[in-house]
């Protein structure tokens, strides 16, 4: 009873977001609503049967497509590709008032169209040919003509125009810190525990050369799409015109968009191409993950201290603190889009038969995979940004664990060993004995390496050797392999 006074939020306008990527993060992830949307996919929807309507009437070097059909001149053309470009607010609206009517997405865009092209000689001209040729829009297509060819526009564009710029910046600027640090000594941790020592940069370099990697798949990936009537099999079309060549009007026309054709299909395209490409953003999220998580630990460590943004709270009750909140974001960010990732992966995969109408709810969760991974991307690199390396802590910790010198000195009595040098027996062995399960120090290890017999050149080189200068070819390897 207490709550039935309250205002309902679903009745205020204008509406209130119910996801986070719409409301509390629409800002970073906003560029993705002109590729992604619900509007951005009745634009491409509109892109396609126009580009159709072209290609139908332009026919072919071998021949018209259809015979008798008008010729479309140079405005009628540019007429048909400005409703492309000017589809906005008003017409959003008017192609929903049409889909009420209809109940259907893809025969709404239809009508759209010819409601357009009926106004054409009042707009191009009265000699325009775009009446005569209105019963060519959508011409022998099956909705999944239409749809399969924009849902892979746009995918393509959210990936080529808006995520890979954002992934590759990320990677610059991880890269960029790399070759910064890559000198700076830090103790490694395997397993938890205390190991051998590396750098900073070279740990950041490996983060970075394993994202670089999964760009590359990505730009290679393929966005496939189809034209070929309700079951694949072109009966429409060869029935209406025989005559014609209609898998390389096809093909030319999937190609024309800038589209991988596909020849094969049922009444749907396979969506193996998406399959493909999201298992490759997604492992590319995993791997951003690793970095937030060890980035995360070395902020716990106190290797990286965390540069307060002006006027912020770290805390509600302790003042003190600094929280890596961005790296915890992307986490959860990374979690979820990965998810749906893998759900749409697995899903869109299979069709019952020739047919079923799961794609059609899975594909509209895309823009959600793709947002929470952008926003993702976007936490990383403004986490990134506020970091400061304690080079004091880092030595600390290095000075703290001299045992890790054991892996050296154990190697270099292998070597003697081989080479002849008497009393380099068990090495490994003896060095357990000296610093498994407790601490030593410099002077302790020095007295321990001059007492072994080695050759002099080999200890003085082990005696002169500290945790922060065993980081073996770290630098090297982030110039020459990054």
């Amino acid at each position: 009873m207490a709550n039935a006074s309250r205002v309902h939020f679903a009745d205020i306008t204008p509406a209130i977001a119910l996801g986070a990527l719409d409301g509390r993060y629409r800002g970073a992830v906003a560029p993705l609503v002109d590729h992604l949307s619900e509007a951005a996919l009745n634009r491409e929807r509109i892109h396609v049967e126009v580009e159709w309507l072209i290609a139908l009437t332009d026919g072919t070097p071998a021949g018209p497509i259809v015979p008798g059909a008008a010729t479309l001149s140079d405005a009628d053309k540019a007429y048909l590709r400005d409703i492309v470009a000017t589809f906005g607010a008003p017409e959003i609206a008017e192609l929903a008032e049409i889909e009420r009517q209809t109940v259907h997405d893809v025969k709404a865009v239809e009508y759209f169209i010819k409601r357009r092209i009926a106004d054409a000689p009042q707009k191009v001209g009265a000699d325009s040919a775009l009446p005569a040729v209105s019963e060519l829009v959508h011409f022998a297509c099956t909705s999944e003509d239409i749809n399969n060819l924009s849902y892979a526009l746009m995918v393509k564009g959210a990936v080529e125009g808006v995520w890979l710029p954002a992934a590759h910046t990320l990677v610059e600027q991880i890269t960029q810190m790399a070759r910064e640090l890559k000198a700076v000594p830090m103790l490694s941790r395997t397993h938890g525990q205390p190991a051998t020592p590396t750098t900073l940069g070279k740990e950041l370099a490996v983060l970075a050369h394993r994202l670089k990697r999964q760009l590359t798949r990505i730009e290679r990936d393929e966005y496939l799409g189809k034209l070929n009537g309700a079951t694949g099999t072109f009966g429409a079309h060869s029935a209406a015109l025989p005559g014609a060549d209609w898998p390389q009007v096809s093909k030319g026309f999937v190609e024309h968009l800038g589209l991988t054709w596909n020849p094969l299909t049922t009444q749907i395209e396979s969506h193996d191409w998406q399959a493909e490409l999201y298992s490759d953003i997604a492992r590319f999220n995993r791997i951003l993950h690793n970095l937030s998580t060890d980035v995360w630990t070395y902020i716990s460590l106190g290797f990286f201290k965390q540069i307060p943004v002006p006027g912020a709270t770290g805390s509600s009750t302790m003042p003190h603190k600094v929280n890596p909140i961005r790296f915890e974001n992307a986490e959860a960010n990374l979690e979820i889009s990965c998810a749906l990732f893998d759900v749409l992966g697995s899903t869109l995969v299979t069709s019952r038969m020739q047919r079923d109408l799961t794609d059609s709810s899975s594909q509209r969760n895309i823009g959600s995979a793709f947002g929470h991974s952008l926003l993702a991307i976007d936490n990383v690199a403004k986490g990134l940004d506020r970091l400061a390396v304690d080079e004091d802590v880092l030595r600390g910790d290095l000075d703290a664990n001299w045992e890790v010198l054991g892996e050296p000195i154990q190697s270099v009595m292998r070597a003697a060993s081989v080479a002849g040098v008497p009393g380099m027996e068990n090495p490994y062995e003896r060095l357990k004995d000296l610093t498994r399960g407790h601490r030593i120090g410099g002077e302790e290890l020095v007295e321990f390496v001059r007492g072994l017999g080695l050759p002099e050149q080999d200890t003085e080189r082990l005696a002169a050797m500290t945790p922060a200068t065993y980081v073996g070819l770290s630098e090297l390897l982030v110039d020459k392999y990054l």
